[in-house]
């Protein structure tokens, strides 16, 4: 893994959005255990440049309309969240019109459709995950603290771990963060309209091999197919039947 030296924007973007089990370290007879991706995901993010917009076309493709998030504070995006089953949700990101600053690491402003930019990988003990990560040799940034307020005031708070790495391109990131929430605060997927399931999550890199091995060493088991471009699929089972987002 190429290590290289943080800039300001890309230390915001590893604390900004958000966007069960800690992935890392987990064992079984002294054998290190992985996870698959689709079993790991917290949630997956899908950008768009408006946010209106991109709740209209996810209601038009799977039936189910987002509910209002809210603001990322200093990022510069705001969103809108559904439900995949368990505690597993998507996240459809945006520029939030409010702020005057926008410092979100991918520029979704850019985009001429709804696609999926990167995902979340959960864990309930981000500090020993960040501990074994460092000792599998990876650069981090974090534990960062976060939070967003809900349109009803409550105030939602958790921790992002962000992963440096050399595996993306342009407005795509295949390797995930990793997020732990707080004890007092609701998981979004437990009050976002319900309807969607998660059934697969895959990615495609021009170097799958490459992105296996460092998935591994964060505990994750993918599946990683070869194509000119990254590119992440999930499908989801909806009340319109099977839909694929990517």
């Amino acid at each position: 893994m190429a290590a290289y030296t943080l800039t300001r924007r890309e230390l915001l973007r590893l604390g900004g959005g958000a966007g069960a089990s800690c992935l890392l370290g987990s064992t079984m007879n002294g054998a290190e255990q992985l996870v698959n991706a689709r079993a790991a995901v917290d949630h997956l993010l899908l950008g768009v440049s408006d946010l209106d917009r991109g709740v209209a076309e996810i209601d038009r493709m799977t039936g189910v309309k987002a509910v209002i998030g809210g603001s990322h504070p200093g990022v510069g995006t705001r969103n809108a969240l559904i439900s995949l089953g368990g505690k597993q949700y998507l996240e459809i990101i945006a520029p939030d019109p409010t702020q005057t600053a926008y410092n979100f690491h991918i520029d979704v402003r850019t985009l001429s459709e709804p696609r999926l930019i990167t995902w979340a990988a959960m864990t309930t003990d981000i500090n020993a995950t960040a501990r074994q990560a460092r000792e599998a040799g990876h650069q981090l940034f974090g534990p960062r603290d976060g939070f967003r307020a809900r349109p009803d005031g409550t105030l939602l708070k958790w921790k992002t771990l962000g992963v440096l790495n050399k595996f993306g391109q342009q407005s795509f990131e295949p390797i995930p963060f990793f997020i732990e929430w707080a004890a007092d605060s609701a998981h979004p997927s437990q009050d976002s309209p319900t309807g969607c399931a998660l059934q697969t999550f895959e990615i495609e890199h021009p170097d799958p091999a490459s992105l296996i091995s460092a998935l591994k060493a964060l505990g994750i088991e993918a599946e990683v197919k070869q194509r000119s471009n990254v590119r992440l699929r999930a499908s989801l089972q909806t009340p319109k039947g099977k839909v694929e987002l990517s």
